[in-house]
């Protein structure tokens, strides 16, 4: 007997990562993957793009659509071009998925989550539910209950209570997520992770810091242009420019003396040579285009809706 036939098939498929804004959809997808492809911050819309992140497991190949957070255009996002571009990219990604995994917060259901349920249900694709930052939660006794009151009335495929951070209940997740999937070939290789450009992420890398490090406000007003990606060698030049709406954003950016600005470039050269494995020169420099943020052509020629 071929022991092969006893051999559970392969399964390969897209799956949409969809929530409202910050939830764990980026650290969920990192973790997964096993890589950085996606850029974390405890900052609201810190994800502006559709990007594929590639799990290779055992026994499959999860795609993994992760997606800027649906949100009520209101406060901060309201009826900005921004704002309406994140959300169009949003439910665009749960076009001609296989799957979709809803990610929502432990402990918190909102208006926005209700948002993110009707947009998958409509889509008629079946929904893993991640409860995400288990971790975070102070009374453990209320998780059950949480997790009945959810899935009330809500047909989801799986429910799944995790951290993401942490990397917990994933293996339980992973095996829920493929059965979902149909039985296929994988489509990139082994040691693929992403199907976007050393240059994109490098892009990514520097506006990340601008997230983590800039006040409330300004990091919605920045957005980040590779301007040039060289091999010179065993080395990578890099020259990213830093876009402000302003000319009085530009201090804040660059800092006293240029403190800031080298800090930002230092951590984001630091996660580029550990996710390209290879030595990076990277110079940034700040620029001012007025109301970038709210005007579509703007959006268009930085990148942005073009998914």
């Amino acid at each position: 007997m071929n022991p092969g036939n006893n051999e559970a098939p392969h399964r390969c498929g897209s799956v949409a990562v969809v929530g409202r804004p910050n939830v764990g959809k980026s650290t969920l997808v990192n973790a997964l993957v096993g890589a950085k492809v996606s850029i974390v911050s405890n900052r609201p819309q810190t994800t502006r793009h559709r990007l594929l992140g590639i799990a290779t497991v055992p026994g499959g190949q999860m795609l993994l659509v992760d997606t800027p957070g649906l949100h009520r255009e209101q406060g901060r996002f309201k009826a900005s071009a921004m704002s309406r571009v994140m959300n169009r990219t949003a439910r665009g990604a749960v076009e001609d998925v296989d799957a979709a995994v809803l990610v929502v917060e432990a402990g918190r259901w909102d208006e926005e989550d209700t948002l993110a349920f009707n947009v998958l249900h409509d889509a008629g694709v079946p929904v893993v539910l991640v409860v995400n930052k288990v971790d975070r939660l102070k009374d453990k006794t209320t998780l059950l209950p949480f997790l009945a009151e959810v899935a009330k009335d809500r047909d989801f495929a799986a429910v799944h209570p995790i951290s993401a951070l942490k990397r917990k209940g994933l293996d339980d997740l992973v095996a829920d997520i493929l059965a979902q999937l149909p039985e296929a070939p994988p489509v990139y290789d082994e040691d693929e992770i992403t199907d976007r450009s050393q240059r994109f992420l490098a892009g990514e890398l520097v506006r990340e810091q601008l997230m983590r490090q800039l006040g409330d406000e300004l990091p919605y007003a920045t957005t980040v242009e590779i301007e040039r990606f060289a091999e010179d060698g065993a080395l990578l030049r890099i020259g990213a420019v830093i876009w402000v709406e302003r000319e009085g954003q530009k201090p804040i950016v660059i800092g006293k003396g240029g403190a800031r600005l080298r800090e930002i470039g230092s951590k984001a050269r630091q996660q580029m040579e550990r996710l390209f494995g290879r030595k990076v020169f990277l110079e940034t420099w700040v620029r001012v285009r007025e109301g970038w943020s709210d005007d579509e052509a703007a959006l268009k020629a930085f990148g942005y809706g073009q998914e």
